[in-house]
């Protein structure tokens, strides 16, 4: 398996700069092909509920601003992409299967974000994107939330003060759930090509009666990869956070787990782990559901 196409939203900040940059980094080992995606706002979901005292001409204003505001954005992204592309000389091409990776594209759709990147998302082999924030220029948590949920493929999110090259130094959160399974097959193009590879374990209720560590690293060296094995204790502290701790401790450069939820209707409630990570996470992370 190899990441041959890794799908990147873009809007013009300093986030989708950094995830373009993270993304040409594993197109390069995998002759992979970029899809650059802007979604651009459709005014009318722009305008929120309308009042019964607002005009009509009052309700075409503000439809105007957000067409207005939907334009600028566009045009923000696409001046992102075709800069970094002409500084990576990176070719732009809609058939990425006529050419050498790596490549290039620009995909402008119009609807939701969250909903265009859950739709796209499902034909790609990664998707990159970075941290969500409070800040315009950051992906929404919704955003990540249907690219991670919605979409059945790994997702690569970046904390903006990280490095743009990943997965020298990987460390595997295992807890031998079918989400923690799922992620390692997921980031195994990037696994297998690290140069130190550490499974990490925190003993819980629910993590004694499944697969354990030792069986992972087993499977890993049936890959190539010589898998060091950890076991972590929480104690005075959440899983989350001692799992945090150890990543910022070896300074390792990815980290590997399954994302989960308290509910599978109302899958936007996140379980504690997978909240903790997402929100306070220092290193790159790789998450898939």
């Amino acid at each position: 398996m190899s990441y041959k196409i890794i799908l990147t939203p873009i809007d013009g900040g300093e986030s989708c700069k950094h995830a373009l940059g993270c993304a040409l980094g594993i197109a390069k080992k995998s002759s992979g092909h970029i899809q650059a995606l802007h979604v651009k706002a459709d005014s009318k979901e722009a305008v929120p509920l309308l009042g019964e005292g607002m005009s009509g001409s009052m309700i075409e204003e503000m439809i105007e601003l957000a067409d207005r505001d939907a334009d600028e954005r566009a045009r923000a992204a696409r001046a992102v992409f075709e800069e970094f592309s002409g500084a990576s000389n990176i070719p732009i091409t809609d058939k990425p299967a006529a050419e050498n990776g790596p490549t290039m594209s620009w995909l402008l759709e119009e609807g939701r974000e969250d909903e265009r990147i859950a739709n796209r998302g499902r034909v790609a082999d990664l998707i990159v994107m970075g941290q969500p924030s409070d800040a315009a220029s950051h992906p929404s948590l919704l955003t990540l939330h249907a690219a991670i949920f919605e979409t059945g493929r790994p997702v690569l999110m970046l904390p903006e003060s990280t490095s743009a090259e990943v997965g020298k130094n990987v460390v595997i959160a295992w807890n031998g759930a079918a989400e923690a399974a799922k992620a390692v097959a997921g980031a195994l193009p990037l696994i297998t090509g690290a140069d130190k590879v550490t499974v990490i374990t925190v003993k819980t209720e629910k993590s004694v009666s499944r697969i354990g560590g030792d069986e992972l690293v087993s499977y890993l060296a049936s890959h190539g990869v010589s898998a060091e094995r950890r076991n972590l204790t929480a104690d005075n502290m959440t899983v989350g956070k001692a799992i945090t701790n150890y990543c910022s401790e070896i300074e390792c450069d990815l980290l590997v787990m399954g994302a989960f939820t308290h509910s599978r209707l109302v899958q936007i409630i996140l379980g504690g782990v997978t909240r903790h990570i997402i929100g306070a996470a220092n290193v790159p992370v790789l998450l898939i559901h």
